[in-house]
């Protein structure tokens, strides 16, 4: 199947890029997470039944994409979304999300309801955010939540070595930290890794978007430093939540928030033998539930 690599002007003078591969008439929107970009998603792009077509955009500041006008809350990824399939006039569409991505599909799912055919959720942050605790002299993680962008950059486990791996384009640290977080099960190919790694280094809003993650908050509570704004119950397409058994990311009590706040529309699958990136630990069990629950 052919993939191209594209670029989109949005209105509001961010250029998107993404890439889409050739498929039948039920397209489908990927977005990626936090560290990644459209990239990741190839192994999906190369084995996706073929009656989908494809859609895997760069959100702004990964990637091909621009960074003209920084971004504060998760929401604004989601305006981009909005404007983007806009300006390929795609109509309705399943949504798919992986990790922050997930934050930013449902932020979509909500406000535009009627454009949204199926909405699925990969190992997302939750529906209440997704904090940074203050840690002690051990590195160990207290009860105290960051909440400023400097703050969370000086985070000596989280961030910090992250931001300093891509000053440097430090690819064997930032292996490292995936090894140990990421890919715990297993991990991609040398010549793909090496892409991934590479790839990594195009963002430029890490620590924008872990402020933004902490801030996060659609529930009808307060997370600790936001006020819940309710709109998880806004999302009314059918939604698939999947998370790996083995995910060190996104723990299973985020996704008991994330569940207990979208109610009845969503369905919870556990993927066995995954950890935060069953696109490469298990691309088929993968794409075996997300397909049955698209064409279900």
């Amino acid at each position: 199947m052919t993939v191209t690599l594209d670029t989109v002007d949005l209105p509001n003078g961010e250029t998107i890029g993404y890439r889409e591969r050739e498929g039948g008439d039920v397209p489908v929107v990927l977005l990626h997470g936090n560290m990644t970009s459209s990239k990741h998603w190839d192994v999906v792009l190369e084995a996706m039944d073929d009656r989908y077509k494809l859609y895997a955009m760069d959100m702004r500041g990964f990637g091909e994409s621009s960074y003209e006008e920084p971004i504060d809350s998760i929401a604004k990824f989601a305006e981009d979304v909005a404007l983007f399939v806009d300006e390929l006039d795609l109509e309705r569409f399943h949504l798919w999300g992986w990790s922050t991505g997930g934050g930013v599909a449902m932020e979509y799912a909500a406000a535009h309801p009627d454009r949204v055919r199926k909405l699925v959720l990969l190992a997302p942050s939750s529906t209440r955010g997704y904090p940074i605790y203050r840690k002690d002299e051990d590195g160990t993680p207290t009860d105290e939540v960051l909440t400023t962008r400097e703050e969370i950059a000086r985070d000596p486990v989280q961030v910090a070595p992250v931001l300093e791996a891509y000053e440097q384009e430090d690819a064997a640290t930032m292996k490292g930290i995936w090894n140990q977080l990421i890919y715990v099960n297993d991990e991609p190919d040398p010549e793909r890794y090496d892409e991934y790694v590479a790839d990594m280094f195009t963002q430029r809003n890490l620590v924008d978007v872990d402020y933004a993650l902490t801030r996060f908050n659609m529930s009808d509570e307060h997370n600790g430093i936001t006020e819940g704004s309710g709109r998880a119950s806004d999302i009314v397409a059918d939604t698939l939540v999947l998370r790996g058994e083995d995910d060190l990311v996104i723990t299973e009590a985020m996704i008991e928030e994330t569940l207990a706040d979208l109610g009845e529309t969503a369905t919870f699958v556990e993927l066995e033998g995954c950890g935060h990136s069953p696109l490469i630990d298990d691309r088929e069990q993968l794409l075996r539930e997300v397909e049955s629950f698209l064409e279900g």
